[in-house]
């Protein structure tokens, strides 16, 4: 049996992990959203999370996996954009494990700062997310520290919870759109689909400028890209993940690609609508149901706002 295949008991445990922290996060059927798109929208609100983004989740866990296994690091280290960091920080302070996160040199500065309230020690190394986890593997092995993944079964489990909550909630929902990073939060939207036995089809969204789960979906197998985004950071994967792309092609329906402009349309839309920050990643379901409104006419459908932590000065030019 592969590791990425859960039961619900195994959902349930990742929930009570995950409760013991945290609340569930809220779905909305927003009126101006459904006006907007002619279908009864529901809104997953994983910006309303300690962190601003569903990741938490997954690493609260991660370390509550880690600790019961006996095998309590004196360290551990991961690389990030951000959220996947403020995750691994918010769990290794509540666990009283030292961490340390690698980022890109033109990473967030307030997902940095934040990371960096949490306790972790930030380092700041390479042009994108994928020279950054080279680098940390690196240190790991140097300093010792325990590396985490951004994509492993634990870290699904636990996001696993949001999809869970949203799928209890609103059941007979024909289409979700789930933005794709390194791939932990469809998979797990994937999973919990599966395990509750619902028929719900569940669709990937990518930026146009960071491509590579697209063409990697839609070619069977694993293709690199190069990264362009400067909205969508949470997105910008240059090199998918072979599980994750597993998971993906035999779950989900499509992969749909959205452009750094749509996703600031979005983005306007869900402050304007619904007074909500989402960050581009968070926005691009959002974007890509908009690409679909004709397929989506008259349906249940959701979108997962799966974070919104954006820098003020941005979200003020998109705003704007």
């Amino acid at each position: 049996m592969s590791d990425f295949t859960f039961s619900r008991g195994d959902l349930e445990r990742a929930a009570d992990v995950v409760y013991r922290t945290l609340s569930p996060t809220p779905q909305y059927a927003w009126p101006l959203l459904g006006k907007e798109l002619g279908a009864d929208l529901w809104v997953k609100h994983e910006n309303y999370t300690p962190t601003g983004a569903f990741k938490v989740r997954g690493g609260l866990v991660y370390f509550d996996e880690l600790v019961a296994s006996g095998a309590r690091p004196t360290g551990v280290i991961s690389a990030t954009r951000g959220n996947h960091g403020q995750s691994v920080g918010f769990a290794a302070r509540i666990n009283s494990i030292p961490a340390t996160i690698v980022v890109p040199r033109d990473n967030s500065r307030e997902k940095n700062a934040s990371m960096q309230a949490l306790g972790v020690d930030l380092i700041e190394h390479g042009t994108d997310f994928q020279e950054s986890r080279e680098h940390a593997v690196r240190l790991a092995g140097e300093r010792k520290l325990h590396m985490i993944p951004a994509f492993h079964p634990h870290l699904v489990r636990g996001v696993s919870t949001y999809a869970m909550e949203l799928l209890q909630a609103v059941p007979d929902l024909t289409t979700v759109y789930v933005p794709i990073g390194q791939g932990s939060g469809i998979s797990g939207m994937i999973s919990a689909r599966d395990v509750l036995g619902l028929r719900t089809e569940v669709v990937g969204v990518v930026s146009v400028h960071a491509p590579a789960y697209k063409h990697s979906f839609e070619q069977r197998k694993r293709v690199e890209h190069a990264v362009t985004t400067e909205l969508a950071d949470g997105m910008a994967c240059r090199v998918p993940d072979d599980a994750a792309l597993e998971i993906i092609w035999r779950g989900a329906a499509r992969v749909l690609a959205v452009t750094d402009d749509e996703v600031a349309r979005a983005m306007q839309l869900y402050f304007s609508a619904t007074h909500s920050v989402a960050e581009g990643a968070g926005a691009a379901p959002l974007a890509a149901a908009l690409q679909e409104r004709d397929r989506n006419r008259g349906r249940r459908i959701a979108v997962v706002l799966s974070g919104g932590n954006v820098d003020r000065d941005m979200f003020a030019r998109v705003i704007g």
